[in-house]
């Protein structure tokens, strides 16, 4: 990560997860390479692939790329490699099934305080025949909002300073980023700021929507009193024993 002198247009890497995804890696490498801001670099970690991806990494070249092929434990702990090799002031992270839009670019000319996360909107996009139950939340998510709904991990930008206080818990499967989130939005070192540009198309029938958290959802309470501090715990556990009262679905 680089954390030297500030620049007009700060390096934004890209972080990718990826495994047997070479279809898919194709067309979000084009998005990438479509944006207008001109200061990107993308990091692939690929999980050991046996299909195209190294030949469509290897065909890249709009932009600066490092690739990584190796065995992992898992989507997080792919990432935190990625952190590792990462050179930018900002890092954002994306599926292979994601593709970003032009306000992507937008978002990234507006990156200025290496304090700040920055965060936008996600369009949802989803095959009909495995529509999620749930719908992905947009707009500006304050310390109880967060509390009750995980903000989509595709429409932050983060600072690279985040990731020498954080990196993400892969005892967590499917919702490490989102514990990385309740403890950034409880940080009082970090401001967040939202703005209503729709910066990545979220492809919803992805891992995360198919898979549990079994340990996450053990832990999220504690999580929220850790991170949120009381009054949003209280408020939230409120809510949460109203809702079941009432038979509701609870929250994720």
């Amino acid at each position: 990560m680089n954390l030297g002198p500030k620049r007009d247009h700060p390096l934004v890497s890209i972080i990718i997860a990826t495994y047997n995804a070479g279809a898919q890696l194709q067309e979000c490498l084009a998005s990438i390479d479509q944006q207008t801001y001109d200061n990107i670099e993308v990091v692939i970690i690929d999980g050991g692939s046996t299909d195209s991806t190294s030949e469509i990494v290897k065909s890249f070249k709009g932009r600066s790329i490092t690739c990584v092929s190796e065995k992992d434990k898992g989507i997080y702990d792919a990432l935190n490699k990625g952190i590792k090799l990462a050179k930018g002031d900002w890092l954002y992270f994306m599926g292979s099934d994601d593709r970003l839009l032009p306000d992507f670019s937008l978002l990234a000319s507006k990156l200025k305080d290496p304090n700040t996360i920055y965060y936008g909107n996600t369009h949802e996009n989803y095959d009909q025949e495995n529509k999620p139950s749930f719908t992905i939340l947009t707009g500006e998510f304050t310390k109880y909002r967060l509390a009750k709904y995980c903000v989509n991990h595709q429409a932050i930008i983060y600072p690279a300073k985040a990731f020498i206080k954080y990196s993400y818990d892969t005892k967590y499967k499917v919702f490490a980023d989102y514990a990385l989130n309740l403890a950034l939005w409880g940080d009082s070192d970090f401001r967040r700021k939202h703005y209503e540009l729709t910066i990545v198309s979220y492809y919803m029938s992805g891992f995360s929507s198919l898979n549990e958290d079994i340990i996450f959802k053990q832990e999220k309470a504690a999580l929220i009193k850790k991170n949120l501090g009381w009054i949003i715990y209280l408020r939230f556990m409120l809510k949460k024993i109203k809702k079941r009262r009432r038979g509701e679905t609870d929250f994720d």
